[in-house]
């Protein structure tokens, strides 16, 4: 059988990049997403491209329902050779004493604690075959905090943190632990993050073009394709006209 990944949030952006990028590379795929209707569409896309594709729909946020899914996996499905947990979000920029507690309660429960619900759920499979691969899609943000992006910043901080942390926790094992950590991709994101104020989102990525999906998910692709021996312990991946999360040269 074809080498397993399990990708969080895989109905649009970097999650989607990654599924099509696994997909091309022989990877069966384990897909996970809120949206019902997507993950069925991209279901059928890539089984016609001649892999199998299990698709889950839950919330990383629910952890019941994690679990659910991740038991309803046939046995067959289960050595999961990659997890990509690529899951997340940002809500508003506000400056922090102004924040909204739902969004600050959204980025936290999928950025943070939806990753570690994954993470519980899957690494001890590899841990006991000895083998396995964690990606965790961090951020520039996590680095260092920028006006607006507070609680956001410090939920990928969290993430470089974590996966740092994973990375000791299993360093007397073959499992391979990443962090891939992207400047400004052009997804859905910023819609997102402006609570669907398109034009607001566009001014984002306006006089420079920024990374789309596939390319984080290429990086994802070679740090899995690396030697057994190797192992990518952090990417930070850019675009040209950007130099950290504040320096942005804009045509």
């Amino acid at each position: 059988m074809n080498k397993i990944a399990l990708i969080t949030g895989a109905t649009s952006g970097i999650g989607e990049g990654c599924a099509r990028r696994f997909a091309r590379g022989g990877y069966n795929l384990i897909l996970t997403g809120r949206n019902t209707g997507k993950l069925e569409i991209l279901k059928k896309e890539l089984e016609a491209e001649g892999v199998e594709v299990l698709a889950l729909a839950f919330d990383v946020r629910n952890r019941e329902a994690a679990k659910k899914a991740v038991d309803y996996i046939p046995e067959e499905w289960r050595n999961v050779d990659v997890l990509i947990n690529n899951a997340g979000l940002a809500r508003g920029l506000e400056p922090e004493y102004e924040g909204d507690f739902e969004d600050w309660d959204q980025m936290i429960d999928t950025n943070i604690k939806g990753l570690l619900t994954m993470t519980r759920l899957i690494v001890p499979g590899m841990v006991e075959r000895n083998h396995g691969h964690v990606i965790n899609i961090g951020s520039v943000a996590g680095d260092a905090a920028y006006a607006g992006g507070n609680v956001y910043c410090a939920t990928k901080a969290a993430v470089k943190a974590i996966t740092d942390g994973l990375r000791i926790d299993v360093a007397h094992t073959k499992v391979r632990v990443t962090n891939v950590k992207p400047g400004l991709v052009e997804t859905n994101f910023s819609n997102i993050r402006f609570h669907g104020d398109q034009n607001r989102a566009d001014n984002v990525y306006r006089g420079i073009e920024p990374l789309n999906g596939d390319d984080v998910a290429d990086v994802a692709f070679y740090a899995a394709s690396s030697p057994e021996h190797v192992q990518i312990a952090e990417v930070l991946v850019l675009a040209t006209h950007q130099a950290n999360g504040t320096v942005i040269h804009r045509s």
